[in-house]
């Protein structure tokens, strides 16, 4: 009777072992990302306003083009996992391939199209005539880094699905190093202004595609996978993609109509809306770590036939979330004093911002649960619900949010309907997860 206990313990000990190992590095890769546009903006920022102006625009075109394609991270980390669950590795680094194609041939079909409409795209999002032709040399260059940078994400999802997260880790931070140096080479040492910092961007994401292939092509040969495209393969990858482009859009969709409206606030409130939206995108990295981290681990669970340790690593990572979100909570809270004089010392936008921070707060939980049941959801392949609920989701916040400025009540009622869009996601998944129709065993959904 003494030992009873003992086995949920162990359990839960060995669960945590498996989500630490595989969040903590994925948080830092996740981190590492948006660093590339950090350290563009602080180089480009000192020739000039003209030229900070149009990086920013081709920069907000270019995120756009790559994350609308993150699923092909995600869908091929569920679908690696399951393959080594099932101990099949050259079936698994097989399927990882067939990603990679997908991802080269979708980056072609995107330089195809953004080379010859760059100045549509550019007038298309307001910039200036002094900024315009940066922003248009920029994003004509920087189009050839997207296949590269494709290929990241499908890879990443392969070394994901083999339970790997320390290796885009250290890929991530060795393109910033990579990023910084030949920006500052380029920019200012051949002189080429922000041409240079477009192509030193695009030669650190080439290398990382390339140090990404070696890891995974090495793999392909000790395993005797092919490497050669699969027409069937590559299909079936994006039938497995599609659903969760289209939970991609609805979440992109929801952000743009928030910043539409705060920008139908006022200046002060869309200005504290643009602050708070940065700390949102940071505390969503941290929590998007252990979704990562879950669908690796519950992929893998599927592939192996056990479905109670799929239910169990379940449970264990929603508890997981919601400490995250509590502790993340009250950093937001303390630390809001601190943070908004980081960005502004406009009164007008401060006061706007401090008690909506107050809404992100009270939200951080409700994140948590979200952030990992979306991830365990994409670890079964769950794709099409994910669609299915964000669209729903989409349907439920637009009117809200739209009613807003009639309404009263502000930035803090805008974001108290972001809270509420985030709660409608947290129930539709949490009725996923309690009806048990995710759970779908076998190396293939």
């Amino acid at each position: 009777m003494t030992q009873a206990p003992a086995a949920p313990k162990a359990a839960r000990r060995r669960h945590d072992r498996e989500i630490i190992a595989l969040a903590v590095p994925a948080f830092g890769a996740l981190v590492a990302e948006p660093l590339f546009v950090m350290a563009d903006s602080a180089i480009v920022g000192h020739l000039g306003t003209a030229q900070l102006a149009g990086l920013g625009v081709a920069s907000a075109l270019l995120t756009t083009a790559v994350s609308v394609f993150v699923f092909l991270a995600y869908a091929t980390t569920a679908a690696v996992a399951r393959r080594v669950g099932a101990g099949d590795l050259q079936a698994a680094i097989r399927q990882g391939m067939d990603g990679i194609w997908l991802a080269l041939l979708l980056g072609a079909a995107v330089i195809a199209v953004v080379l010859p409409t760059a100045p549509a795209l550019v007038e298309l999002f307001g910039a200036s005539d002094t900024a315009a032709p940066y922003a248009i040399t920029y994003l004509r260059i920087s189009s050839l880094g997207i296949p590269p940078m494709l290929v990241v994400l499908a890879a990443t999802g392969v070394l994901r699905g083999l339970q790997d997260t320390k290796t885009p880790l250290y890929v991530a931070i060795g393109g910033f190093v990579a990023n910084g140096v030949l920006n500052v080479g380029l920019v200012y040492g051949a002189g080429l202004g922000i041409a240079g910092s477009a192509w030193g961007t695009v030669i650190a994401q080439c290398a990382m595609a390339a140090v990404y292939l070696f890891v995974v092509v090495r793999g392909a040969r000790r395993h005797g996978a092919s490497l050669r495209p699969d027409a069937a393969g590559i299909r079936a990858c994006a039938q497995a993609g599609a659903p969760l482009l289209v939970r991609t859009l609805s979440l992109r969709a929801i952000l743009m109509f928030a910043t539409a409206v705060a920008a139908r606030l006022g200046d002060a409130d869309v200005a504290a809306h643009q602050i708070i939206l940065s700390l949102w995108n940071l505390l969503a990295f941290a929590l998007d770590a252990i979704a990562i981290a879950g669908q690796a681990i519950i992929g893998r669970y599927l592939g192996a036939n056990d479905a109670q340790g799929a239910r169990d690593v379940c449970r264990r990572m929603v508890q997981w979330g919601i400490a995250s979100g509590v502790v993340l909570g009250a950093l937001v809270v303390l630390a809001r004093p601190l943070f908004i004089p980081l960005f502004t010392s406009d009164a007008a936008v401060e006061d706007a911002a401090l008690p909506a921070l107050v809404v992100v707060a009270i939200a951080q939980p409700i994140c948590g649960i979200v952030y990992v049941l979306d991830g365990v959801l994409m670890g079964a392949g769950d794709g099409l619900y994910l669609a299915w609920a964000m669209l729903a989701t989409l349907a439920v916040f637009v009117p809200i949010a739209l009613m807003v400025p009639t309404l009263g009540g502000g930035l803090t009622a805008l974001w108290g309907a972001m809270m509420l869009m985030m709660t409608v996601r947290m129930i539709t998944l949490w009725l996923r997860s309690r009806s048990g129709r995710w759970i779908v065993t076998g190396a293939t959904r």
